[in-house]
């Protein structure tokens, strides 16, 4: 078993729930995106986060609005809808329930975890 793919496939499981805390901000240029999630150490590539908020709008979870640019074209910016917000509501409660409990068991062995 390979640790990156272990590791990667973590990544993709919260993708989605890191996306939508974002754009719950406010709306969302993709760089935007893009950017907050690098920062997190996140890192995403276009040809993931695309598909992934096309598929988030045409669940009706995103709309998006176009916005003139002062340096370019017009720029799609993502917000969340209703339905998006109460998505979003679920997920935090689902994400609380995971982290309590994965901390809750890295605590019954604390030799194994690792601080960075």
């Amino acid at each position: 078993m390979e640790l990156e793919n272990t590791q990667s496939q973590m990544r993709k499981g919260i993708l989605e729930y890191c996306i939508l805390q974002i754009i719950s901000n406010g709306p969302c240029y993709s760089s935007d995106i893009l950017e907050s999630l690098k920062n997190a150490k996140i890192i995403v590539v276009e040809g993931t986060l695309y598909p992934l908020l096309t598929r988030l709008k045409n669940a009706e979870i995103l709309q998006y609005k176009w916005e003139e640019s002062k340096s370019g074209p017009p720029r799609k910016y993502f917000e969340l809808t209703d339905k998006g917000t109460t998505f979003l509501l679920s997920l935090q409660k689902t994400w609380n329930d995971l982290s309590f409990a994965v901390h809750t068991i890295s605590q019954i062995n604390p030799n194994t975890q690792t601080h960075e």
